[in-house]
């Protein structure tokens, strides 16, 4: 079981700040766009590790941020992974550069056309919406989603 961090850091154009996975090795999420975060060390909280996470990831420190929904992927391939969902909007600090990736500031509307796993694209829709406190369970074979379930209730997903 991994458990792990990832936040949705937006500035005042109504953009994310987006990691594009293109430079680790056998990296799960190699050439994806995602938000920003990573594991737990021991005895951190969802916190804890999502501010630090960041200032490692980024440089930026959070200074205002909320805990939105807890994802939990299950997945043929991997561990099951309890990632703990966050978005932010305001830090101290400037975007440096990242060892993982390349940062990038996207629009909210351009990010459809990137490539992101498609259990994403449901937590970022959800995020839009400005939805309560989530609990959204996503399993895959593969790359290919296949079960979306947020609060209990199944959700259609493309077959």
């Amino acid at each position: 079981m991994l458990l792990s961090t990832l936040c949705y850091i937006e500035n005042e154009h109504g953009e994310y700040l987006m990691l594009h996975r293109v430079k680790k090795e056998n990296d799960a999420n190699h050439d994806k766009w995602i938000g920003i975060g990573g594991k737990f060390e021991d005895g951190e909280s969802p916190e804890e590790c999502v501010l630090r996470e960041t200032r490692e990831e980024t440089g930026l420190m959070l200074t205002d941020y909320r805990y939105r929904g807890l994802v939990t992927f299950v997945s043929d391939r991997w561990e099951t992974e309890y990632m703990h969902l966050f978005t932010a909007t305001a830090w101290q600090g400037e975007v440096r550069t990242c060892d993982e990736g390349v940062l990038e500031w996207i629009g909210k509307d351009r990010l459809a056309a990137l490539p992101q796993w498609e259990g994403d694209r449901i937590f970022l829709r959800l995020l839009r919406q400005n939805a309560p406190f989530f609990s959204l369970k996503l399993r895959y074979d593969g790359e290919k989603l296949v079960q979306a379930v947020l609060d209990g209730r199944e959700l259609e997903v493309g077959r």
